[in-house]
């Protein structure tokens, strides 16, 4: 069942159209990953789920109610989490998450949701003397201390370690265990991957491709790459041939063979005809980054914050 539905969701500013068009499901308990280059649109589209941007044309419903009309409504059962949290300097990581929780009728313990995100030695600790990272896992905890029926979560790990980026993608799975619903925005391919049931890329303001990660991976022909080593040489010539292949580089005994589809054994089967001995195999799978720069022909930037109106 979707429990949030967005039709042709467009958003313009002054001399810009930040989303053009965007069509886009999201069911019950799964994760849904958004891609995308900086200035694409991601931002934007998200912010407006969250009702915290009015829509210039198109419908946005969240468990049936309007974002914009409905706001007050969708803030206790919406959670948000934002690229880069912004509080008083002064404030305490304890101070924010009570004030937090004091606005909904769920509330999570502060104390084991400080633990799950690694910071609840940062109770009497200012807001000004946290880490990035740190803050991002603040910025978290208060968009779940009202244990939402929905996270919109926005470069969720920015600034974190590589230890810390799965101590968060832990939180995320018992989010989803639990039954909640989440939107996550990120330029982490192996964090959608691990996280997501279903991704949406966005270029330009428009949904340029949807569905499992493994589908887009797979439905693009993304290429593989095989790397053999042999004895005696291998002849490349029959290898060439194949309509699988697309490129061979041969060095010596090691040959590497670029193609789709089940390049491994098709080109280890011709290997074999030609009475020749692989010693060495190494298959590089096509991966999502793969599938994203086929998409947008970009690489993911690796910036912590998109444009303000992206």
């Amino acid at each position: 069942m979707p429990v949030i539905e967005v039709d042709g969701l467009v958003k313009r500013y002054a001399g810009k159209t930040a989303v053009d068009g965007v069509d886009v499901t999201v069911e019950e308990g799964e994760i849904l990953g958004v891609l995308g280059p900086n200035g694409a649109g991601k931002t934007t589209a998200v912010e407006c789920i969250a009702g915290l941007r009015t829509p210039t044309a198109g419908e946005v419903r969240v468990l049936g109610l309007d974002p914009v009309r409905d706001r007050s409504r969708l803030r206790q059962v919406v959670g948000v989490q934002l690229q880069k949290a912004v509080l008083p300097d002064d404030i305490q990581v304890g101070e924010a998450l009570e004030l937090y929780r004091s606005f909904y009728r769920e509330r999570a313990d502060v104390d084991p949701l400080l633990a799950d995100l690694g910071i609840a030695d940062k109770r009497t600790t200012r807001f000004k003397e946290l880490s990035g990272g740190q803050m991002q896992r603040l910025s978290l905890a208060l968009a779940l201390v009202g244990r939402p029926r929905i996270a919109l979560l926005d470069e969720l790990t920015t600034g974190l370690d590589p230890q810390g980026r799965r101590d968060i993608w832990r939180v995320v799975e018992r989010l989803r265990a639990d039954g909640t619903t989440v939107v996550l925005v990120s330029h982490f391919m192996e964090e959608v991957e691990r996280l997501c049931d279903r991704v949406a890329v966005i270029d330009d303001g428009r949904i340029v491709a949807g569905g499992t990660p493994r589908s887009l991976v797979d439905g693009l022909g993304v290429s593989q790459r095989l790397h053999l080593r042999t004895t005696p040489t291998v002849d490349p010539r029959p290898l060439e041939a194949l309509p699988q292949v697309s490129a061979i580089t041969v060095d010596g005994d090691r040959l590497t063979v670029t193609g789709t589809g089940d390049l491994l054994h098709i080109v280890t089967s011709a290997v074999a005809e030609q009475e020749t001995r692989i010693t060495e195999t190494r298959l590089e799978q096509a991966t999502l980054e793969d599938a994203y720069l086929a998409l947008t022909g970009r690489a993911p930037e690796t910036s912590d914050l998109e444009e303000a109106t992206a």
